[in-house]
């Protein structure tokens, strides 16, 4: 069983190769500077030659080779996952998102993953297109909250905490899992991965519960209602575990006698 994994230099593509690994798959990565992705004749003999058995396609780049990418998944019916976002949803209208419901991105990045989104099930009708939130690991850099956060508090001298936005977040590791999968399961069309979904909670107690669960006792958590957003995804959340699974302190009980 081998797998092609896109994006490999990024956040969470080497944690979901972790995970394909401890599944004894074979990790076939993207390698940019000796394969262009737009290169399309040099692209599509490489893929021929290396007959990938699934793609999870995570990396940057053109909204053409998310299609071609799914292409060559269809054609030979291959599982085939893309990793998009909660930001092909605008804070207006106000969220839950549910996977229907109309992607009113506004700003580059959104709108881009909207037209990938668009490319890849024009291409493919069993493609798995999978929404995600802000992930979370103790150690990776790129687009991590727990990072975030560090860099703000030294930054900034705080952690600025809006209780008015309830953030879609889910930790790397439970993110990964699902992907994996959804390669070895396919599930087409749109999914959302928040482990936030169900339970709700406010970016300043996610905030102070990553402060205890990762001892960060040097923030200073400044909580305001600057930003209001219910952006949480709902749809596929049982692939993840809920976030007070992760953070306890997040639990009913902890809450309530905090």
């Amino acid at each position: 069983m081998k797998w092609l994994i896109t994006g490999l230099n990024g956040t969470l593509a080497p944690v979901l190769a972790q995970r394909a690994e401890e599944l004894d798959v074979e990790v076939l990565a993207w390698d940019r500077n000796r394969l262009p992705p737009d290169d399309v004749a040099t692209a599509d003999a490489w893929l021929r030659r290396e007959r990938p058995d699934a793609i999870a396609h995570l990396g940057m780049g053109s909204v053409d080779w998310a299609g071609r990418l799914a292409r060559y998944a269809a054609e030979r019916g291959k599982a085939f996952v893309f990793t998009s976002t909660a930001m092909v949803f605008h804070h207006v209208p106000n969220g839950p998102h549910a996977v229907d419901d109309d992607r009113s991105a506004q700003d580059p990045y959104g709108q881009y993953k909207r037209e990938c989104e668009d490319a890849v099930l024009a291409a493919y009708q069993g493609a798995s297109v999978v929404r995600i939130g802000w992930q979370i690991d103790a150690v990776r850099t790129g687009n991590n909250m727990l990072m975030a956060l560090d860099q703000w508090q030294a930054t900034q001298g705080r952690v600025s905490a809006s209780q008015a936005w309830k953030p879609a977040c889910s930790f790397m590791t439970d993110t990964a899992a699902a992907l994996a999968r959804l390669l070895m399961q396919p599930v087409p069309g749109v999914s959302h991965l928040d482990s936030n979904a169900k339970e709700g909670h406010d970016f300043a107690q996610i905030a102070r519960a990553l402060q205890v669960t990762f001892h960060r006792e040097a923030w200073n958590i400044h909580v305001h209602d600057d930003y209001a957003h219910d952006q949480r995804l709902l749809g596929g959340s049982a692939l993840v575990p809920p976030l007070s699974a992760r953070l306890t302190s997040l639990q009913p009980n902890a809450l309530n006698n905090a």
